[in-house]
């Protein structure tokens, strides 16, 4: 149970003034100075200690991931890019910040830069995000003229510089390294790995690639002390997160609430129950549209946090956006958009995902109509396991996990359909 002093996001909702002035009075750039002071070795051990994992999906502890980075530099610059590329189905969360608490990102950035040594950062924002770009370029604005980035930030004698790419509009540059090509002006498609970004990412430097919420937690992080952070939650999956609930649920909305949360909690607390009660509830996809979804009675006592999610229920936690859907919904066409969607995303560069997205889509499209036959349920599956981990990024995992999920999780009903497709065939042709 998180309460309102705890939160890291205060303005949310937007109620409160995104300016400066008002991140200020909100405890924004507060002793950024003294916390620069610190050393980098100090920072990225403190993050390190609050136990603060990635938000972007994954969940790789973030301070383990900064000190891949070189302590020496060998001539090169080295660089931070933000991923706010967000075009994962249901999740919208680092919108949120990008819109309404701004400052949180960009001190965040600075102070993530700073123990990286890293002068510049390169913040890389979805194409269809057009407000939130603004509000973002307003706070980096504001930042310079205050002296809070640029040259000398802060008064620390650390210059720092701060970029705001717009992207064109491809999910495939929400993947890190084509985040790289595309920042370089090259197509948006992933590279092959290692190198990995902290040897040679951006124009071949050091760099590192965090998403919007992991860095923007980090001033507050700093500011409290990472005992703070890492009492709040269960071991290994500690601190505050933003929670996106949309669907079938009586007050959608996004939310900052403690890792580790019931689902049932979450809920109760934040979205008015589930639409029609908990018995009209079918099923989950905990995580955004890439994380497999779950059975609406195996969800209901679900913690929310990365492990659990992914050992007791064959899911994960991604990015928190929680997508909720009742009775009324037909789950195999649901998750047959899904495939639609990875299908037109993919990038094309990898056989297994390029082909297997579209034959993977086109079947999905039959047993929505029940036009199949019963073994090509199997068959499906094994296909899902030919491009799952066979890509050079997770794009292929993300198409095949959906469809692995439904075929675990609602096989009954894709036979059902089947069979009474076939049924209503052979009384048709008997009527004749």
């Amino acid at each position: 149970m998180l309460t309102d002093q705890d939160r890291i996001f205060t303005n949310i909702y937007g109620m409160h003034d995104r300016t400066l002035a008002g991140a200020k009075k909100r405890g924004a750039w507060d002793g950024t100075k003294e916390i620069l002071g610190r050393g980098r070795d100090t920072i990225v051990e403190q993050v390190k200690a609050s136990g603060l994992r990635g938000r972007g999906g994954a969940g790789f502890p973030t301070g383990l991931k900064w000190s891949f980075m070189p302590k020496q530099s060998d001539g090169r610059p080295a660089y931070l890019t933000i991923n706010a590329d967000e075009s994962e189905p249901g999740t919208c969360k680092d919108r949120e910040i990008m819109r309404n608490d701004p400052h949180t990102l960009v001190e965040g950035a600075l102070i993530a830069s700073f123990a990286m040594g890293a002068n510049a950062a390169y913040i890389y924002i979805r194409g269809e995000y057009i407000r939130e770009r603004e509000a973002l370029q307003r706070a980096i604005d504001e930042a310079y003229d205050a002296g809070l980035i640029g040259k000398n930030a802060c008064g620390s004698g650390y210059d720092f510089d701060l970029y705001l790419h717009h992207g064109a509009g491809a999910y495939i540059c929400g993947e890190e390294t084509a985040m790289l090509e595309s920042l370089e002006g090259k197509k948006g498609m992933p590279r092959m790995k290692p190198p990995f970004p902290a040897a040679a990412g951006l124009y071949g430097c050091p760099t590192t690639v965090n998403n919007v919420e992991s860095i923007a937690v980090v001033p507050t992080i700093l500011r409290r002390g990472p005992e703070w952070f890492a009492g709040i939650g269960r071991p290994n999956n500690t601190g505050t997160k933003l929670y996106a609930i949309s669907g079938h649920v009586n007050n959608p909305c996004v939310v900052e609430d403690a890792m580790s949360i019931s689902f049932e909690e979450l809920i109760d607390k934040h979205c008015g129950g589930i639409r029609g009660g908990w018995d009209n509830l079918l099923a989950v996809i905990p995580g955004g549209s890439s994380v497999p979804c779950v059975r609406g009675e195996k969800m209901r006592d679900a913690l929310m946090e990365f492990d659990y999610l992914r050992n007791e229920l064959g899911s994960g936690l991604g990015t928190a956006a929680v997508i909720v859907m009742d009775k009324s919904t037909d789950i195999i066409k649901a998750i047959w958009r899904l495939s639609k969607f990875y299908k037109h995303e993919s990038c094309g560069q990898c056989t297994p995902c390029r082909e297997g997205t579209g034959w993977m889509m086109r079947v999905m499209d039959r047993l929505v109509r029940g036009e199949a036959e019963i073994e090509e349920i199997d068959m499906l599956f094994d296909v899902t396991k030919q491009v799952e981990g066979h890509t050079i990024c997770a794009l292929g995992d993300a198409a095949a996990w959906p469809i692995q999920g439904l075929i675990r999780n609602f096989r009954d009903e894709i036979e059902d359909r089947i069979k009474a497709n076939r049924t209503g065939r052979t009384s048709a042709v008997a009527a004749k």
